[in-house]
C-alpha cells in the first residue's frame, strides 16, 4: 500500500514550484472541463492564473498550502484561506486518484481550520462531491454567481 503524507508547503523554497505545478494542472483541467461542460473556459491559462502559479505566496498571502505526497512523489495540493476557512485549488493528480490522497488532504485541511469550513466545486466533479459529502459538507446557497458551481459548508461540531 502506498504511503500518503500531507504537510504544509514552504513557499519560500522548492515547494513553491511543486505547489505551482500542481495548481497549474488543476487550472488547466478546470478550464478544459468548463469549456466542455459550460461552453466557457480557455485552452490556455489567463494572465491572472499564470501570475497565481508564478507567485503563490503573494497571490495567496496569509493562506496555508498543503502538499500531499505518495511515496515521496508530489500528488496533491490544497490552498486554505485561513481567515475564511475556505478551501481552494483542491487537486489530486490523476495518477494518484484512488490512493487516499484526496481524503488525506481534506482531513488535514479540515483539521487546520477553525469553525465552519467552506469550499466550492464544479457540479460535474461527482467523485469530489462524494468525498466532501462523506466528510460532512452540505450544499448551501451559492456565494458565487457562476453556472455549474456548487457551494458547500461543513459546520463546526
Amino acid at each position: 500500500m502506498p504511503l500518503v503524507t500531507v504537510r504544509e508547503a514552504d513557499l519560500s523554497g522548492p515547494d513553491a514550484r511543486v505547489a505551482g505545478d500542481l495548481i497549474r494542472a488543476y487550472l488547466v483541467q478546470t478550464e478544459s472541463e468548463k469549456l466542455s461542460h459550460l461552453g466557457t473556459g480557455a485552452t490556455v491559462l489567463s494572465e491572472a492564473h499564470e501570475r497565481e502559479v508564478a507567485d503563490l505566496d503573494g497571490v495567496h498571502a496569509g493562506a496555508a498550502v498543503l502538499l500531499a505526497e505518495v511515496d515521496g512523489v508530489p500528488s496533491g495540493v490544497v490552498v486554505i484561506r485561513t481567515s475564511e476557512s475556505e478551501l481552494k485549488r483542491f487537486w489530486t493528480a490523476p495518477g494518484a486518484r484512488g490512493l487516499g490522497v484526496g481524503s488525506a488532504l481534506l482531513d488535514a485541511a479540515i483539521a487546520s481550520c477553525r469553525g465552519d469550513v467552506r469550499l466550492s466545486v464544479w457540479e460535474w466533479r461527482a467523485p469530489a462531491l462524494r468525498l466532501y459529502e462523506s466528510r460532512g459538507f452540505v450544499r448551501v446557497d451559492s456565494w458565487e454567481d457562476r453556472a455549474g458551481l456548487v457551494c458547500m459548508v461543513r459546520r463546526a461540531a
